[in-house]
């Protein structure tokens, strides 16, 4: 993982310099392919920042095969990998401090479904005493989750507020209920829900799993359904 890790970082190191070559120069965040590249780099790296503090192998799987399967995407789904000059509104600094919060929002909501799939499966089998071996249980997955989901409802919540300075700075309005935007404030507030329940109710167990999984599912509509659904200021392939 450290070496597929370095590698990638490479690879998006060389895809800047060639962007830079090319006459563009900008970070590569600009199109989906390239967002794809950095979300799956930023599920490892989420993945190492845990790691010193769940030392379980089913962790590092998850990852894995995570990052994996968004790499996968661009072969699986039409989108274009050519380097390309930038429109006007994303040549800025904002590129780049907006996207990066926002998928470090992606990967821990990522990470934190498969846990909560993981964590399902894992207190299925405890009822049934035939818990799996090779998942931790049910009671380190649900803590997990937990730190995942404050990780990431930290970060979309910058990446949110740098959204907002970056189209005031663009287009002059700081909110113009685009649906990316609308979209991204949905997925918020299914997240704010998640921490409240979880925090202030006592929520534990099946149900903020499921809660869990619900907010993915926003992420991942505000991610592709918007782009390949839904047309509007945000909407790239």
């Amino acid at each position: 993982m450290s070496l597929g890790f370095a590698v990638q970082l490479a690879g998006m190191v060389v895809r800047w310099w060639e962007s830079h070559r090319l006459g563009y120069g900008y970070i590569p965040l600009s199109n989906m392919y390239e967002s794809l590249a950095f979300f799956s780099w930023s599920v490892v790296l989420l993945y190492f920042f845990l790691k010193g503090r769940y030392r379980y192998g089913a962790f590092g799987l998850v990852a894995s095969g995570l990052s994996t399967l968004l790499l996968l995407l661009p072969f699986l789904v039409p989108m274009s990998r050519r380097i390309k000059p930038l429109v006007p509104a994303l040549r800025s600094n904002w590129l780049a401090i907006h996207v990066i919060t926002c998928f470090f929002a992606y990967a821990a909501f990522a990470f934190a479904f498969a846990l909560s799939l993981a964590y399902l499966c894992q207190r299925g089998w405890e009822k049934g005493r035939k818990a799996s071996n090779w998942l931790p249980s049910s009671g380190v997955l649900e803590d997990a989750t937990y730190r995942l989901v404050l990780i990431g409802f930290a970060f979309l919540t910058l990446g949110i507020i740098t959204g907002a300075a970056w189209a005031h700075y663009a287009w002059g309005s700081y909110w113009s209920w685009d649906p990316k935007e609308t979209w991204s404030l949905i997925t918020w507030f299914i997240y704010a829900s998640w921490l409240h329940a979880h925090i202030m109710r006592g929520w534990r167990g099946k149900r903020t799993a499921i809660l869990s999984i619900v907010g993915f599912a926003a992420v991942i509509f505000t991610y592709f359904g918007v782009n390949y659904l839904l047309s509007g200021l945000h909407s790239y392939v």
